[in-house]
């Protein structure tokens, strides 16, 4: 796939939701896919997407950055130029604006083609709008929808309104068992579904159906750096989600995967990097500085226990065996997230007991 130069500037953008939608969305095969099952029959015979050329740049205000992203395909329809604009909403909440903002992106790509190319005719340009939030979606896909009692105004008075629909891919109807193994497509739609969600539970199950439908690609190399591009994700936008599942997370994949295997070694890795060694810093300060330092895993085991019982009380000895069998990695991961610890169950759930 092209990715073509622009005059519009491009925006370093360190939001993860950002980062995310552009790493995947980027890629050929998962656009190629989301606008075949996103678009109408009567579009798709029309348009072709097998010459995608993805835009560089971004058209939405620094101001809305951090709740939006964008990406802009150039293709063809009925052999003519035209454009697919995709809208990216990563809020956790509706935004009754979003019409009157993709009218704003449109007009931009429209002045840009004119000032750049001294064009006579503007483009088609379709407009598409994810969506990821917790509600489902229910403003709507037309600019109408803005408009006071639009529906009861004078035909003549429509006619000078620039009233347009835009399609909505709502996350929160994607089916999870549509999830297929080997397709990344799917794999990027289960992540953006369950990552915004208050359920830790089903962000856990998501991981695990992405971890099998990766395991079953026969590009591994590829299948390991889309992982942990997942992981990297979703432990940048819910934190405390790999303070307490990290360890089930590991041993699920070490279980699918064969021991020391790139993937394991690569999710072993990211467990460290994500947080945890910021958070072994802060173990540090209150008093585990010797155990980390010297990496004695019974110092680690010792602390461990005490800090728990300190909070949750005498520790059964289900608890206590199963925390000797901790690695110095491990032990210091639950270290650090027993301060988010808000009851034995999630202890339990991070020795996955």
């Amino acid at each position: 796939m092209k990715v073509t130069e622009t005059k519009k500037t491009e925006k370093k953008v360190q939001n993860p939701h950002d980062m995310f939608f552009r790493a995947t969305f980027a890629n050929l095969e998962v656009s190629q896919n989301f606008l075949k099952d996103s678009l109408p029959d009567s579009i798709l015979k029309t348009i072709d997407l097998n010459n995608l050329e993805l835009q560089n740049g971004t058209y939405v205000s620094k101001k809305l950055e951090e709740t939006r992203s964008d990406l802009l395909f150039r293709t063809t329809i009925n052999q003519k130029e035209a454009y697919l604009y995709l809208l990216f909403e990563h809020k956790s909440y509706l935004d009754k604006n979003v019409g009157l903002q993709l009218l704003n992106y449109l007009v931009s790509i429209w002045n840009q083609k004119i000032k750049n190319e001294k064009a006579k005719h503007i483009p088609v340009i379709i407009p598409m709008v994810i969506y990821h939030g917790q509600q489902n979606w229910e403003l709507g896909n037309a600019l109408d929808t803005m408009i006071l009692d639009y529906d009861e105004l004078p035909d003549d008075i429509k006619q000078g309104i620039p009233n347009f629909r835009y399609h909505v891919y709502d996350l929160n109807r994607f089916p999870d068992e549509a999830i297929v193994l080997g397709s990344r497509y799917y794999v990027t739609l289960s992540i953006l579904k369950h990552v915004n969600r208050d359920d830790e539970q089903e962000l856990l199950e998501a991981l695990k159906r992405v971890a099998a439908a990766l395991n079953a690609m026969n590009e591994k190399e590829t299948a390991t750096e889309y992982f942990e591009t997942c992981l990297r994700y979703v432990y940048e936008i819910v934190p405390e989600f790999s303070k307490v599942n990290s360890n089930i997370v590991q041993k699920y994949i070490e279980g699918i995967f064969p021991e020391g295997s790139e993937v394991a070694m690569t999710l072993a890795e990211v467990l460290r990097e994500e947080g945890f060694e910021k958070g072994i810093l802060k173990g540090k300060e209150e008093g585990i500085e010797e155990g980390i330092e010297k990496g004695e895993t019974k110092a680690l085991i010792k602390m461990a226990i005490k800090l728990l019982t300190q909070k949750f009380g005498v520790m059964s000895a289900e608890y206590s065996e199963a925390i000797t069998k901790l690695d110095s990695t491990n032990l210091e991961i639950l270290i650090e997230g027993i301060k988010g610890f808000e009851n034995l169950d999630d202890v339990k759930k991070f020795l996955a007991l």
